[in-house]
């Protein structure tokens, strides 16, 4: 109501502009900025979730909340924590592409069917699963747009179907014996 619908446009910090030539590539500073801080975050999550007792409550209340409940441990914070945790990654996200893309009340929907895809082709429970398909997706569409770009959106999802068609359960996802 106050700023109207319109992407408003947001600047790269005057710290982070410029970029560095390496031979005919060019990288710029903030895109590198944030490859860097993707890869800290992301190795944060991991050491987080695999690492510490946390970790270890959380992703065994996933598998069995019932066995934690029995063992003592109330659930609902912990889980209260890895939706703020999330939550915080969200903005995290939203802050470092708003340079990129502008800032939208819907800027997050563009890349909602693309996550989705990421997370199925990864597989369900697999933490490395889903990186590994993000950069998958993300290699498949960097060169369908050299080749062919119309077809960009497609190569995502004709990459899931093939995934799914060798290796229903994602690249590194859990077997679950109730399903196969």
């Amino acid at each position: 109501m106050i700023w109207g619908a319109t992407g408003l446009p947001f600047s790269i910090p005057k710290a982070l502009r410029g970029a560095i030539f390496l031979g005919e590539f060019i990288y710029s500073y903030y895109r590198l900025t944030v490859l860097v801080i993707v890869i800290v975050t992301v190795l944060g999550a991991w050491l987080l979730l695999y690492r510490t007792p946390f970790g270890m409550i959380v992703r065994a209340g996933t598998r069995d909340p019932e066995m934690v409940r029995v063992l003592g441990i109330s659930l609902r914070p912990v889980l209260t924590s890895i939706f703020a945790l999330g939550i915080a990654f969200a903005a995290l996200a939203g802050v470092m592409s708003a340079p990129l893309a502008g800032v939208q009340p819907a800027m997050g929907t563009e890349i909602l069917t693309a996550a989705f895809v990421v997370v199925v082709i990864g597989g369900l429970g697999s933490f490395w699963g889903v990186i590994c398909a993000g950069a998958l997706v993300g290699i498949a569409r960097g060169i369908t747009v050299l080749i062919y770009p119309p077809a960009t959106e497609a190569s995502m999802y004709a990459l899931m179907i093939l995934v799914l068609l060798l290796r229903p359960r994602g690249l590194m996802g859990e077997r679950f014996e109730r399903l196969e």
